[in-house]
């Protein structure tokens, strides 16, 4: 399926659908009732972002996709250059720059009474909106209370959480815990009680300056890669182990890494303040996640030029 040409900037004003082919405004953004990526949530996605005009680790990104596409059994009529375009062209077309940018495939719809994942025409799109924070900028500065749930995560063994997935129940679930005991997000363990992680997010704790965060049981976030860089260009020590729920609540810092906002300082666990907040070392990871969107290397510049 060839790509169509590249918009005008502001083309479609605020954000950019990819869709049939197509670009379109967000508003004829539409899935099939039918689509197994809704009635079963046999859907494979990533989510890049642009900031200040460029892309920050768009090959990274689509390289997870093009590995979860594989693994879900799924494809793109699109290539890598051709993805790339596409993501580029709704940010583009939406006039953005600062963007969340998601590519999204889902199983499609199959014959009617076919349960065969197969005889599926898997469907693909692609959109940009302004950026995303998963908090707000009052919230990061007067500071997130995290809740661990006591909820388990879906196993690795049933579900690959290295493969981005909508199976999320049980991190919505957890959220609810957190609201009703009047904190802000949540946390989930694995079987044997170690911390995994958040709806959209990976967990870090800090403890005698050693950066700890889960190897096992996660996705294996974009934003979590970098950090585990920065430690490693800033020799500051990290393992990467199983976290226990002890050691995080007795964390010297605690923070989270999102591509909703990058490196995100924890203020405090279940309405406990930490002892600090944010940590010297949240600081400089922090700083450095940022530092690094001016890195030509981490850095895809959107073609604005009429």
């Amino acid at each position: 399926m060839p790509v169509p040409p590249k918009l005008p900037v502001h083309q479609f004003d605020g954000g950019c659908v990819f869709i049939d082919g197509a670009y379109a405004p967000l508003s004829e953004a539409k899935i099939s009732m039918f689509d197994w990526g809704f009635t079963r949530s046999d859907v494979t996605y990533d989510v890049a972002t642009a900031w200040r005009g460029s892309f920050f680790r768009l090959d990274a990104h689509m390289d997870r996709f093009f590995e979860s596409l594989g693994k879900m059994h799924l494809a793109i009529p699109f290539d890598r250059a051709e993805l790339r375009e596409i993501l580029h062209g709704c940010v583009r077309a939406g006039g953005l720059q600062d963007a969340y940018v998601a590519m999204v495939c889902t199983r499609g719809v199959p014959p009617r009474g076919a349960r065969d994942p197969r005889q599926a025409q898997n469907r693909f799109y692609a959109y940009a909106l302004p950026y995303v924070w998963i908090a707000s900028r009052e919230k990061q500065q007067a500071g997130i209370d995290l809740h661990v749930s006591e909820r388990l995560r879906i196993a690795p063994e049933s579900v690959d959480p290295t493969v981005k997935n909508y199976h999320w129940i049980d991190l919505v679930q957890s959220m609810f815990d957190a609201y009703d005991r009047g904190h802000d997000t949540s946390c989930v363990l694995d079987a044997a009680g170690n911390v995994t992680e958040g709806p959209g997010f990976n967990v870090f704790a800090v403890k005698d300056g050693v950066v700890h965060t889960a190897g096992r049981g996660v996705l294996e976030g974009i934003s979590r890669r970098t950090a585990i860089e920065l430690c490693r260009r800033l020799d500051i020590p990290l393992r990467i182990e199983p976290l226990p729920v002890a050691l995080l609540r007795d964390a010297d810092e605690v923070f989270l890494t999102s591509s909703g906002g990058g490196v995100l300082p924890i203020a405090k666990i279940d309405g406990r303040p930490l002892p600090a907040f944010p940590g010297p070392v949240t600081a400089r990871l922090r700083d450095g996640y940022w530092a690094l969107h001016d890195e030509p290397a981490f850095s895809d510049p959107v073609d604005y030029a009429a």
